[in-house]
């Protein structure tokens, strides 16, 4: 069926109630409006149902939005007040509402690929500008050039987003180039991989061998000096200037040495440092301070506000904490105060040391560049290399050789220019790749290096190996329980173990010393010094980290008897828990008569009874006393955990095992109804204690 369309004025419509557009978005709206009152064109017919009583007036359901906005263009004087819109009328609103939501629910966005394409037709075929564009559909300069880069992009990523195979992102990650060749190539790369949707990684491929506009080096040198010098920018039309692309890496890197070098050379001259090194990035890097000695600045007395301030944070602190022992436990409050306190009281504390005039004269300083392209200077200092010198002439020596001409023939001869600090760590680099490769076509020098660098490393005090040119380690890693001293017999194993080590290749005076005494050891020597190593930096992690199967694995590969290693003692197992806890153990291990015989114990004896009979030294059933000589804790199974069965135990039976550990909101009167969800906790009530447990007992 058709409906006549009747072109009526626009004032005498008004948005139906029952208009099934609710919602809309203030920018899109303000971008047709501008593209209405510009163009004076209703794209499309509105749909409307005749007012009663009211001739030539209209309820429009299907066009609300552009009738909204030709009605704003009108009251602003931008359209006339007799400007008239298509309406398309129907008999009833029943009719209009299904004609509107069909139009709304079927409307199809149009593909960003084509949209660029229209674009560069407009320009090619009706000679616009980018401006016209841009004033004709209401949109930005910035927009509609983003778009026509796009329409630029190498054909297999264009066709992708034509297709729909990428998203507009990605292709606008790919245009964070202008060169095709770049762009295509990174899409073959990527094709059927992880990354293939990744704008980060698509982003970081494109724009390799680029620095951006944000980056300090370019803060630094500035756009105007960078372009004078011949630099090419990468316009990003997505983003600021901070994410265009300086494509001319090694020019905008020669212009930050010499910009960073000029700003190096004024600090110097105003601070008074006897030498200054510039390094053109936005930290030292360790390995350039190696060998240095530093200088000490002078940490600045507290005025008399601040050390008023101190004790009175002190005092607090102490009210709280005595507080607290009263209570036997902090309170929420307590423990953000001590928080806020501990915070000021470190702010007062953490003062920066300063450096006398006749510091900074024997001082070298390095200058770096600032996240926001500013040079600064390095907070710590170091003595200059002329003062180390100085330091090793023994004043009183007689450096003339007769013939009084040696102040003479130094102060002709030139000093010798250095090289720049950018070429030494070239030359670092291509030397250490020598070394590096050599080192990796002998397996056997290379189980000898590695070796001694994790071992001469963890003896150190410090444990500062700076001397041994590599990042190689063997830490000890994070015990979970603070200082706690294991007892066991594996520890004394250990200690042992470390005594039998051969230690003689230890007294060389320096690291190349003890390297060649290392290598002279015995095979079975280097053997274990390296078993050593690979050792002690075996994690602890409790059955719920993610290294415990693997850690479980190297249990059961080794056939490591656990029971035989370790018992539980009321030191290390049965003081953390519960009386009650413990005779529930009991119960589980031997029944009911066994818990009953230590019913009326204290928990010290029972803790005491309990490691005895867990060790075997009780006279006790046979049967029991297997059970009990075998039993360990989940903790230190090397086992895998028996699975969860999806059944789980009564609230009556759950509360019975652990209520008496305080799990009261455990119980109530639902006594036959299953709690599935207490197993995730509770595998075996009667054979497990938390980590928690063990951490509170150490």
């Amino acid at each position: 069926m058709t409906y006549p369309i009747l072109y009526v004025p626009a004032v005498n419509c008004r948005v139906a109630e029952d208009n099934v557009r609710k919602h809309s978005n203030a920018d899109a709206d303000a971008q047709f409006e501008a593209h209405l009152g510009e163009t004076g064109i209703v794209l499309q017919n509105l749909i409307g149902v005749p007012i009663k009583r009211r001739k030539d007036h209209y309820d429009i359901y299907a066009g609300g939005r552009r009738l909204s906005r030709t009605l704003a263009n009108i009251e602003k004087g931008v359209l006339p007040k007799d400007f008239q819109v298509p309406v398309m009328v129907v008999p009833s609103a029943a009719d209009a509402i299904s004609m509107s939501l069909a139009e709304n629910f079927f409307q199809l966005a149009m593909n960003p690929a084509d949209a660029c394409t229209a674009f560069r037709t407009i320009i090619d075929k009706e000679k616009k500008t980018v401006a016209d564009i841009a004033k004709r559909f209401s949109l930005t300069v910035r927009f509609v050039e983003g778009r026509l880069r796009l329409a630029n992009l190498a054909t297999p990523v264009f066709e992708a987003l034509a297709r729909g195979e990428i998203t507009l992102d990605i292709a606008k990650a790919y245009a964070k180039t202008s060169d095709p060749v770049r762009q295509a190539s990174v899409f073959e790369s990527l094709a059927g991989t992880y990354y293939a949707n990744n704008v980060a990684e698509i982003e970081r491929q494109v724009s390799a061998g680029s620095y951006n506009g944000g980056h300090p080096k370019a803060l630094l040198v500035g756009r105007d000096a960078y372009l004078a010098a011949g630099g090419t920018i990468d316009r990003d039309l997505y983003s600021n200037a901070e994410s265009e692309l300086w494509t001319n890496r090694e020019l905008l890197d020669q212009l930050a040495d010499e910009a960073l070098a000029e700003a190096a050379e004024a600090i110097r001259e105003r601070e008074g440092f006897a030498e200054v090194r510039t390094i053109a990035a936005t930290h030292v890097p360790y390995t350039a301070t190696m060998g240095l000695r530093r200088i000490d600045g002078i940490l600045p007395s507290l005025t008399e506000e601040q050390e008023a301030r101190q004790q009175a944070i002190k005092a607090e602190i102490e009210e709280i904490e005595e507080a607290a022992a009263d209570s036997q436990d902090y309170s929420e409050e307590q423990l953000e105060r001590i928080d806020e306190l501990e915070e000021e009281l470190g702010a007062i504390q953490d003062r920066q040391a300063v450096y006398e005039p006749e510091q900074k004269a024997r001082a070298l300083a390095y200058v770096v560049i600032g996240e926001d392209g500013q040079p600064m200077v390095e907070e710590t200092l170091f003595v200059a290399a002329s003062d180390e010198e100085d330091e090793d002439i023994d004043p009183d020596a007689d450096g003339d050789d007769g013939d009084g001409s040696d102040d003479t023939d130094a102060a002709e001869t030139p000093r010798k220019a250095s090289l720049s600090q950018k070429l030494v760590d070239r030359l670092a680099l291509m030397r250490t790749e020598l070394v590096a490769l050599h080192v990796a076509n002998d397996p056997h020098f290379a189980m000898d290096l590695g070796t001694f660098i994790m071992v001469d490393g963890a003896h150190r005090k410090f444990a500062g190996a700076y001397d041994l040119a590599s990042g190689l380690k063997a830490p000890l890693p994070d015990r979970r329980v603070g200082n706690y001293v294991s007892e066991t017999a594996a520890a004394e194993a250990w200690a042992k173990l470390e005594a039998d080590l051969d230690q003689s290749w230890r007294d060389g005076d320096d690291a190349v010393a003890r390297f060649d005494a290392f290598r002279a050891l015995p095979d079975e020597a280097r053997a274990a010094w390296f078993a050593w190593a690979i050792a002690r930096t075996i994690e602890p992690v409790t059955d719920s980290g993610s290294g415990a199967p693997f850690l479980r694995h190297l249990g059961r590969s080794l056939d490591i008897d656990v029971a035989r290693w370790w018992r539980p003692t009321a030191r290390n197992f049965f003081d953390a828990v519960t009386r009650n806890w413990i005779l529930d153990l009991f119960g589980e291990i031997g029944g009911e008569d066994l818990k009953s015989r230590y019913g009326a114990a204290k928990k010290a004896d029972l803790a005491a009874s309990a490691e005895k009979l867990f060790a075997g030294q009780t006279i006790i059933e046979a049967e029991i006393k297997d059970k009990v000589v075998a039993w360990l804790p989940q903790p230190m199974r090397i086992e895998e955990p028996a699975p969860v069965e999806s059944s789980g135990p009564t609230r009556a039976e759950l509360a019975a095992a652990i209520g008496a550990r305080g799990d009261a909101s455990l119980t109530d009167e639902s006594a036959d109804e299953p709690v599935e969800a207490a197993n995730d906790g509770a595998n075996d009530l009667a054979n497990e204690v938390d980590g928690d447990d063990l951490a509170q007992a150490a």
